[in-house]
Order: C-alpha cells, then structure tokens, then sequence
C-alpha cells in the first residue's frame, strides 16, 4: 500500500489479506489423517512487533481519505443504495485514497468468532447520514481491524487500521497448537522410520543366519574366511 504501487504489486498484498473468522478458519487446524505436509500458519509469532516495526502498517495506522469503490459504471444515486445495501449484508469495497489501494472489508455476524455485539461492526445510527464500520482481517501474517466512517451520500470517508489484540492471541493459540501438532507428528515418524529399519535389519540378519545354515558350502567359506582373518572357526 506504498504510493504509487502498481497493479500488480496491489493484487499481491490483497492476496496475503485474509478475512478474520476464527470458527471458518478452525478448519486450517482439524485433525486430519496423519501427513508430514506443513500448513503455514495464517499468523507470525510477533504478529504486535511486526504491526509496530513494519512501514506498510505504520502507513496504514494513519488516518487517511476513503473511498466506495463498488459498481463504479453505476449512477450514484444507484451507488449509493448498493453500499447501503452491501453494508448491511456486512461486506464493503473501500479505497485508500493515497495510494488507490482496495480494502474488502468483511464484518458483521460470523466474522468476529467470538463475543461481539455486530450492530456495532457497521453502526448507522452513530452519526446521521454516515455508517460506522469495522472489519477485521489477517494482512502480513498480523491481525488487524479497519475502523472508520463513510458518508452515505457522498460515499467517501476516514478509516484506519489498528493491530487487533483480542484476535491476535486467538490466533496464536491456533498457531501454536498447530506448530505443536507437526512436531508431534514429525516424531511419530521419526520413530515409526526407526522400527522400520530396525525390523527390516533383522529380518536381514535372520534370512542371511537361514541361508548360511541351508548351505553347507557357504558354511565352509564362511570357516575358511574366519581362518584367514586369524578368527577361531564357529
């Protein structure tokens, strides 16, 4: 989100923003059938240091110009029923003005996975004629919120995005309890390749033992080697 980003360079950091809905996201850590394959966490371990250190959210805590980007070959009057509208279906397309940079906020009920009032996610009766939202996100790898205003006339208002706190040590627990689960796999197997070659070696062993035995004439050359390496014969 950097001043004169690119097309392209938008649609990459878009695609590292994630929705926040921790009960949809407890799929990325169900059990499933026991696999070496590593699912990379949808968070940091210093998800706050890196919301305090990184410059694209130091550039993003700032309050700045937003805009309603939807349906923009549309009449505004039109416009303005469809951000309404979306709004209350709990889904808006913002831009941050300095950058032209797009926002999917997503928030209402089933979004916060835990204990929220939603009328207060996207509120129209804070201010008249503005509707007040917020919508949380996982952007970088660190939870986030949006928080801001849109005129509902003019379609343009003021947001920021702070770290998410609450939402940052949910997600961390989910991190950690993923992080330890491959662990505990990679030493399952570990010892499983361990008893393999261990049984493998002796079943080995035991066929050379039967063979030698079968054979009398390996059992002379085995006598023989044993003789000349100054070993006493078996």
């Amino acid at each position: 989100m950097y001043k004169g980003m690119n097309q392209t360079a938008a649609q990459h950091l878009l695609s590292s923003m994630l929705p926040y809905d921790s009960m949809g996201g407890m799929g990325l850590y169900e059990q499933t059938k026991p696999s070496l394959m590593y699912r990379v966490p949808r968070v940091i371990p210093d998800q706050k240091g890196r919301f305090e250190s990184d410059e694209l959210f130091r550039r993003l805590s700032r309050e700045s110009e937003v805009r309603y980007v939807g349906f923009r070959d549309r009449p505004l009057e039109e416009r303005q029923m469809r951000f309404a509208a979306g709004c209350r279906e709990g889904h808006a397309e913002i831009a941050i003005v300095a950058t032209g940079t797009n926002f999917q906020l997503v928030f209402g009920p089933g979004t916060w996975g835990f204990s929220s009032d939603a009328n207060r996610d996207c509120d129209f009766d804070k201010e008249p004629g503005k509707v007040h939202i917020k919508s949380r996100f996982i952007l970088n790898g660190v939870c986030a919120k949006w928080r801001g205003w849109l005129d509902l006339d003019r379609l343009d208002g003021v947001g920021c995005v702070e770290f998410d706190e609450e939402a940052a040590r949910i997600e961390d627990v989910y991190r950690r309890e993923q992080v330890e689960r491959f662990n505990q796999r990679l030493r399952e197997f570990e010892e499983d390749q361990r008893a393999y070659r261990n049984h493998h070696v002796a079943a080995a062993v035991e066929r050379q033992s039967q063979s030698e035995h079968n054979n009398p004439d390996m059992v002379d050359a085995r006598k023989k080697m044993d003789l000349s390496a100054g070993h006493a014969p078996h």
